[in-house]
């Protein structure tokens, strides 16, 4: 972490200095704003939490509720959450509170005695090497603290208006300036506040699947439902199962299934229970499911073993079911080539299914990610607004295979298992392992477009596949040695990241490829640092150049590299020493070795800023490197 850049601050660093007029207590609902978000649950916070970084964007979110959620619902963090959330500052705030799931275990009937339960099988919930992250379970309302504390301590000292609800918004597509007027009314009725009216630039819905943003620009959710009821409860609970401190799923021949989810703190336990089938349009809430049917659910499908619940700390009973809307945004398909959009959708507002996949909060929260750095960059004026149509085109695609996934896992997970089916692994077995990346959040590939380079040069660098995000490696920091993850680099502040793995051969010769990188960079006319980093700004505020060298950290000086490289920044030109890095000389822990990148050639890296591989190029494309950032980039103001 990095700070005193511009004097020296007592306190907690963490606590950043207050944007101009943003240091005394937020004001009331302003008359016009340039980013409205409706809705605080994951989708919203994560949006607020980038845009409070930034105080000269006026970001304002509302939330009907009258304060913070106190129990979450969602509880699972893939393992590429964990990896945004350390982007944001508080991965190790969830290490330290959260439960790791190190193993998933697996029961089916007891073929000797199908009333029965027996283990069939144990494997580690993620493979190795998928990520440096674990897959953690938390209560999705402490994930919330940690993004209202975020935003406390951000330049931009946000707090969400509690209170409000959205009652309509118009688009006016004429409007030179804050085209979208929303409407708010008072959730209380009225007795506290009177309803107000405020015009946004941009408005982004964050409310649910009941959304009525979504409603308000004319899209809704479709699909079918599995007429399949579940029920969810947190307990504390008193058995003899031995694998209830492991996530687990259990398959009874005649009882149903039951998903087992440790939770935090050492004693609490989530069970996701198979109820009854539901008649077509038959609705749960019309069974009459109590809290005592879910626990004498769970005691049949545990037997033989016994299962005394002390405490109910929350439960709910849910329909299965998997619906999609057609666009994200508020652009018809026809109009998208002469028309910006102006109100979004994210997370439940436009993609809903069964939470048994653990995947609702995650991907919800990655709708948010994508969307806020591009809201950051238009709004400062770095990018063309074009590229605010990619939201809808990335997501929607990543929204269809999580609905493919979640039908295809409801089915199975629903499936009467047949005597002697699948031998000793069973389909719901079998599918949960195969699909190992996809549960961890590591499937999501954007597709070649502006914003995403091809894959002519993808040869130089297997390891980091172009449209994935960017599979971290430890690395050595030259400077003072000290060891890290690569992808720790790239911080969740809308900047893009310039990877340079550098060639085999002396770095600090003349004429080297490190030096004519540097040289283009520094100097050329055509150099992206140059040519969109504002006058006045950091180097580095705008796309941040980090170098990795092959050679280990003793075998290189650091006053014999580019100057380039050390970068004076701040009100005082203090340098920068956190640009350079070498291979980590730990065998198996060489980064070139680990994401298979060209030894001999090099190649150059960029990375979005949602943390997504942008492009491979070779380490000489200096010309390709620039077109790149000329397909969306606007000059900066000098």
């Amino acid at each position: 972490m990095q700070y005193h850049l511009n004097g020296f601050r007592p306190g907690d660093p963490e606590l950043e200095a207050a944007g101009a007029g943003r240091d005394g207590p937020q004001s009331a609902l302003p008359e016009t704003v340039d980013v409205l978000i409706i809705g605080t649950g994951p989708a919203g916070l994560t949006l607020a939490a980038q845009l409070s970084a930034f105080p000269d964007i006026s970001t304002r979110i509302v939330e009907r509720r009258p304060g913070p959620m106190e129990k979450g619902q969602a509880d699972g963090i893939s393992c590429r959450s964990m990896e945004m959330f350390n982007a944001f500052g508080f991965a190790e705030k969830i290490l330290k509170q959260g439960y790791w799931v190190n193993e998933t275990t697996f029961w089916k009937p007891d073929t000797a005695n199908p009333e029965h339960i027996t283990r069939n099988g144990r494997i580690k919930d993620v493979e190795d090497g998928l990520s440096e992250m674990p897959h953690m379970i938390l209560n999705q309302a402490r994930v919330h603290d940690m993004y209202l504390e975020l935003m406390r301590k951000s330049p931009s000292r946000l707090e969400p208006d509690y209170g409000w609800q959205f009652a309509d918004l118009t688009v006016d597509l004429q409007a030179a300036d804050y085209p979208v007027t929303v409407s708010l009314e008072p959730s209380d009725g009225g007795t506290t506040k009177q309803a107000r009216t405020l015009r946004a630039r941009y408005v982004v819905g964050c409310d649910g699947a009941r959304s009525m943003v979504r409603r308000a620009i004319g899209r809704e959710l479709t699909g079918d439902s599995a007429n399949q009821a579940w029920g969810v409860m947190d307990v504390l609970a008193v058995t003899d199962f031995p694998d209830i401190r492991c996530k687990t799923l259990i398959q009874s021949a005649k009882e149903g299934n039951i998903i087992v989810i440790p939770r935090e703190g050492g004693y609490l336990v989530r069970l996701y229970i198979e109820l009854d089938k539901l008649k077509a349009g038959e609705r749960a809430a019309n069974r009459n499911i109590t809290i005592d049917h879910l626990i004498a659910a769970a005691q049949r499908i545990f037997k033989p073993f016994f299962f005394e619940v002390k405490d109910v700390v929350w439960w709910s009973v849910y329909e299965i079911g998997q619906r999609l809307t057609e666009k994200f945004d508020d652009v018809p398909q026809e109009a998208a080539g002469n028309r910006l959009p102006r109100v979004f959708i994210c997370g439940d507002a436009c993609h809903t299914h069964s939470p048994k996949a653990g995947q609702g909060m995650n991907v919800s929260m990655g709708d948010a990610f994508n969307l806020g750095w591009k809201l950051i960059s238009v709004l400062q004026g770095r990018c063309r607004p074009e590229i605010l149509h990619s939201y809808s085109a990335e997501r929607h695609a990543v929204a269809e295979d999580l609905i493919a996934f979640d039908r295809e896992w409801s089915r199975i997970m629903s499936e009467r298992p047949e005597p002697g089916e699948g031998g000793d692994e069973p389909k719901f077995q079998r599918y949960f392992i195969q699909h190992g990346r996809y549960t961890a959040g590591m499937s999501v590939v954007y597709k070649p477009s502006v914003l995403t380079g091809g894959q002519t040069w993808q040869s130089l660098a297997p390891g980091l596949e172009i449209g994935a995000r960017f599979h971290s490696a430890p690395v050595v920091r030259l400077a003072d040695a000290k060891q890290i993850e690569a992808g720790h680099l790239v911080k969740a502040d809308a900047r893009w990241r310039l990877f340079a793995f550098s060639p085999s051969g002396d770095p600090a010769a003349e004429g080297s490829p490190v030096r004519r990188l540097c040289a283009f960079l520094d100097s050329s006319a055509n150099s992206p640092i140059r040519r969109y980093t504002p006058s006045g700004a950091d180097i580095d505020s705008v796309i941040d150049l980090r170098v990795v060298f092959q050679q280990h950290s003793r075998d290189l000086a650091l006053e014999t590299l580019p100057a380039f490289l050390l970068p004076r920044k701040g009100k005082f030109g203090l340098i920068d020493y956190e640009k350079i890095f070498c291979a980590n000389p730990v065998e198996g822990r060489d980064i070139f070795d680990l994401r298979t990148i060209d030894r001999e050639q090099g190649c150059l890296v960029l990375v979005r800023p949602d943390q997504h591989v942008a492009q491979v190029l070779p380490f000489d494309a200096h010309d390709e490197l620039a077109r790149f950032f000329d397909g969306f980039f606007l000059p900066a103001a000098k």
